[in-house]
């Protein structure tokens, strides 16, 4: 079983960076997982933003923020990280990180196995 605890989250003023954090805990071979980042937006369903596969080789951004989220992880500390800049209201969700053993950094939520409970950002205008 892979814990993942989201961390990072909080209420923003737009135009500002913010840098999630996703970490593993216990016996977890982290490198062997792709993470995937995903958010839900109030009132709308989940969406994917921001993936890196279990080598750390490639990595894809969604289409909505590919310019602004920067996704990047260190295995040597567990922890997977979602650097957001420029932040917009729309930004405001719910947003979780997920993971995917020896996973290719798919944009599909069914491919993850593990999910953290997941941290909120929100963007003031």
């Amino acid at each position: 079983q892979v814990q993942l605890v989201e961390t990072g989250g909080g209420l923003v003023q737009a135009g500002a960076s913010l840098r999630l954090s996703c970490a593993t805990s216990g016996d977890t071979i982290f490198s062997s997982y792709a993470i995937g980042w995903f958010r839900q937006p109030p009132g709308k369903e989940r969406e994917f933003v921001a993936s890196i596969r279990w080598s750390g080789r490639h990595s894809d951004v969604g289409d909505s923020v590919r310019g602004r989220f920067t996704i990047s992880r260190d295995d040597a500390k567990g922890t997977a990280y979602l650097q957001m800049n420029m932040v917009t209201p729309e930004d405001t969700a719910i947003y979780y990180c997920a993971a995917d053993y020896l996973g290719p950094g798919s944009r599909m939520e069914h491919e993850y196995e593990f999910w953290g409970q997941g941290t909120q950002v929100t963007v003031s205008s």
